[in-house]
């Protein structure tokens, strides 16, 4: 289904998000953000496609750059930055959208262009686009598969070359290429009851209409499908479940906090591990820095009903709590192991950022360290695939903090298949989840 044409001058309300979607992120606002603002005055269905467009053009970009930088004249970096999202949007929609005819795709970037560079731009726009359409069956070719197996990985599958050469050195090219591959792919919905279990759950959303599946690792949590809008839903209105992919999930059962404790949750934004201990703990602190992303905590909170999260805003360099019987700190990082969710990501990390993050991750590991009561629980956790932020940060820690140890979950709490050496590792490309790592530390003294 094609967008629906609202605007004047006959460009889809659809289209024009996307192109300012597009503008966002190249001032380096994260997707997410970005795309909640900017389709507040759509439809359901318009959402989606827009979603479709602006999440799949990232996806692919480097693929749709070779396409592009053979079909202009002087190559795409004598182009305004806006012309050349504009063309990547018209391009995505000729090459990956079925539901969008040719004539559509072309016209309606087009005046996009007109509209916003002038005629000039739409003239070279229409050329470019018209003889991308007359060329497809070339364009499986773009780039001509280069004989560098890296590099012609990095193109295939859009992600930025030195990421990919990290990874095939650390596992293989085919384990590297499952990655990729599931990076390009749509992440699924997943929910986790709340206040319900799992069979009167299921029983509420399919009388909604909600198509149902099993999430990896985790018997509770429920995969749904089917172009739903959640919000929607009379369960999320209850309060009856929040959204949480299973790798997030199996940090805080990989953490197997003792019942009745008080936990300390100090980098806690957007909130969904919070509510996850609050299943068990007798008081969960959840503090972050950000106002901004500790709103969808208190929107959360309010909504479940919840009585035993604490929301407060504090940098967790500077820890604002007494200390307490566990401290999670899911620190910041470079989310190489949510790719699939944040395809904006990719193009947005740089080599130097491992250095600047693990430097970060460092502080808030000691701080975190610093409000543990003795015989108390750190949980140190990432949703990063690199070991400059997990395995060589948690070694030299304990070499610096002999009062902790790694202490692995007790058997039982979440499949062996997860654990490597006492730690939680999970990857997109073995799991079917995102990418996650814990580690467990006991202050024995």
């Amino acid at each position: 289904m094609n967008a629906t044409v609202v605007s004047p001058g006959g460009v889809t309300a659809s289209r024009a998000v996307a192109a300012e979607i597009c503008v966002d992120l190249r001032r380096g606002e994260f997707l997410d953000q970005s795309f909640d603002r900017r389709i507040v005055p759509l439809d359901a269905r318009d959402r989606r496609w827009t979603r479709e467009l602006v999440y799949g053009m990232l996806r692919h970009r480097a693929w749709i750059d070779t396409i592009l930088s053979d079909r202009v004249r002087g190559g795409l970096a004598r182009l305004d930055p806006d012309v050349i999202d504009l063309l990547r949007l018209g391009v995505y929609q000729l090459t990956n959208m079925g539901s969008v005819p040719a004539y559509a795709a072309i016209a309606q970037t087009v005046e996009l262009a007109k509209r916003r560079h002038g005629l000039g731009a739409s003239k070279l726009v229409n050329a470019v686009l018209r003889r991308t359409d007359r060329e497809r069956e070339e364009l499986g070719q773009a780039g001509a598969a280069p004989s560098d197996t890296v590099e012609a990985l990095s193109l295939r599958y859009s992600h930025p070359r030195w990421l990919v050469e990290r990874w095939v050195e650390r596992w293989d090219e085919q384990d590297t290429e499952r990655l990729l591959t599931v990076n390009n792919a749509e992440a699924p919905i997943v929910l986790r009851p709340y206040g319900i279990v799992r069979e009167q759950l299921e029983a509420m959303l399919e009388g909604a209409g909600v198509h149902i599946g099993d999430a990896p690792y985790l018997r509770e949590s429920i995969a749904v499908s089917g172009g739903i809008t959640l919000t929607e839903l009379g369960a999320f209105k209850k309060g009856l479940f929040f959204v949480q992919d299973p790798a997030a999930t199996l940090v805080t059962e990989y953490a197997a906090i003792p019942i009745g404790v008080t936990v300390a949750d100090l980098c806690a934004a957007p909130g969904g591990k919070s509510l996850e201990l609050s299943r068990t703990a007798a008081t969960v602190l959840a503090g972050d820095k950000s106002v901004g992303r500790l709103q969808r905590l208190l929107a959360n909170e309010r909504r479940l009903e919840t009585t035993n999260v604490y929301p407060f805003v504090a940098d967790a360099r500077h820890p604002a709590v007494r200390p307490v019987d566990a401290v999670l700190i899911d620190v910041p990082c470079t989310g190489t192991g949510t790719f699939r969710r944040h395809p904006d990501a990719r193009w947005r990390i740089k080599i130097s950022d491992l250095a600047v993050m693990s430097a970060l991750q460092k502080t808030i590991l000691h701080a975190g360290a610093s409000v543990v009561k003795p015989g108390g629980l750190l949980i140190y956790s990432t949703c990063s695939l690199e070991p400059e932020e997990n395995d060589e940060q948690v070694d030299s820690f304990l070499a610096e903090n002999l009062n902790f140890v790694l202490e692995p979950p007790p058997e039982g709490t979440v499949s062996p298949d997860l654990l490597d050496a006492g730690r939680l590792r999970v990857l997109p490309q073995r799991h079917g989840t995102d990418g996650a790592f814990a580690a467990r530390l006991r202050r024995v003294s």
